[in-house]
């Protein structure tokens, strides 16, 4: 089998590290990950005719490695259009992402992005996350569980064209993990969306890099520094298959999704009046 690995974290980030080594028994890996990370892209590619950097980094038996710089599904992109040209890989797996992606997080989500451009190839295509935010988070649980759900995926799942995975894990080891569930996309938003930065870090224990600080005493005469990190709300009417209300009930969620937005129920309604 030949996997095209991606993230939206970098190709340096925890995740992607524990992503590959738990996909390495199944076949052979091309990892292209962005050169930074780029978090919130959606399906955003990198393009306006400016210069792209790519480097192959390494090649180890059995995988290559590369980054681009550039957005999850420009990383696709190059791995389809120009490593695998004219082939295709078998899947694309997008991730570990570190943070939840269910819910409406999905609609930003650049791991969620990369596993759409999969889908718009006609590959079949999965976008994993890990509940947790923490750089140094724990990937064990997506370690002992995946595996075998990836298997499954693969020798048994038939995606119409479109058609994508979006897999969710609990922060929580293998043993407290209640099992894999089949969920749906929940509804949800964000609350106090932009914080003021110095408000956030002292709240928070935020400890700013030293770009981010470089940031700040470099703004220019008026401006206001703020930070992108608002409460994730649950909306009300959901039903029990929900993924972000199974995930916080400490199960793996598995949401397929489809690159075709149409809302079917209003199409059919608007060619009743139209």
């Amino acid at each position: 089998m030949k996997i095209l690995v991606t993230n939206d974290d970098g190709f340096e980030a925890k995740g992607m590290t524990a992503l590959v080594e738990i996909l390495r028994p199944f076949g052979d890996l091309l990892i292209v990950a962005p050169k930074s990370a780029q978090s919130g892209m959606s399906m955003a590619v990198t393009m306006g005719h400016r210069p792209i950097a790519v480097k192959h980094i390494k090649d180890l038996p059995g995988e290559s490695w590369w980054y681009l710089d550039g957005t999850p599904a420009s990383c696709v992109k190059y791995g389809i259009d120009n490593i695998y040209w004219p082939d295709k890989p078998d899947f694309v797996v997008s991730g570990i992402n570190h943070g939840s992606n269910a819910a409406t997080a999905a609609v930003y989500s650049g791991t969620i992005g990369a596993a759409m451009e999969g889908a718009v190839n006609g590959i079949p295509s999965i976008g994993v996350s890990l509940d947790s935010f923490s750089p140094d988070a724990d990937f064990s649980g997506v370690q002992a569980l995946f595996p075998a759900l990836f298997e499954k995926l693969a020798r048994q799942a038939r995606p119409r064209f479109g058609t994508f995975y979006n897999i969710n894990f609990p922060d929580l080891p293998a043993a407290r993990i209640k099992g894999v569930v089949a969920s749906r996309m929940g509804m949800a938003h964000w609350e106090r969306e932009y914080r003021d930065y110095w408000e956030f870090v002292e709240e928070k224990g935020f400890k700013p890099t030293q770009a981010d600080l470089d940031y700040v005493r470099n703004k220019e005469e008026g401006e206001e520094i703020y930070v992108m990190a608002g409460d994730f709300t649950s909306n009300s009417g959901n039903i029990a298959a929900a993924d972000h209300l199974l995930l916080e009930q400490g199960y793996v969620t598995v949401t397929p999704h489809t690159i075709d937005n149409t809302d079917h129920n209003e199409y059919q309604r608007l060619c009743d009046i139209i």
